[in-house]
């Protein structure tokens, strides 16, 4: 499978995503549920603690990524929905580019502040389209 970034400008390169991904001989599509800081009994970790949570929560997505024999590298879109997005530039996003960066992951998305998540103490959740 061939993944090819679809980047008419750069700005976007700053911020660690595509403004799309074209995928080339792909024969499976996985379409992850939105994942948050939670342990493997829906427990929320790290109540309101944007770096842990975006830590936990992506640790959460590999995961779902590794169970379904991916990786990182088969992230086509990525979607966040944060509480608050002043924090999620200064605790979150660090963390995001340090982690997907790292592993040369910049896949298409979208960054969505909203009043709250599906548990009040939740502060992020992500969720992403991989291909294989």
């Amino acid at each position: 499978m061939e993944q090819r970034k679809v980047n008419p400008w750069t700005w976007q390169d700053q911020y660690g995503f595509s403004q799309a991904i074209e995928a080339k001989g792909a024969e499976r599509v996985l379409y992850m549920a939105g994942q948050t800081s939670t342990d493997a009994n829906g427990e929320t970790m790290d109540p309101g603690d944007m770096g842990a949570q975006t830590r936990n929560a992506l640790a959460n997505v590999e995961t779902v990524l590794g169970e379904a024999g991916l990786g990182l590298e088969n992230l086509v879109r990525l979607n966040y929905y944060v509480t608050d997005i002043e924090r999620f530039f200064t605790e979150g996003a660090p963390v995001l580019g340090e982690r997907l960066g790292g592993a040369g992951v910049q896949p298409a998305g979208t960054l969505l502040e909203i009043k709250r998540l599906a548990f009040p103490d939740l502060v992020i959740e992500i969720e992403g389209i991989a291909v294989g």
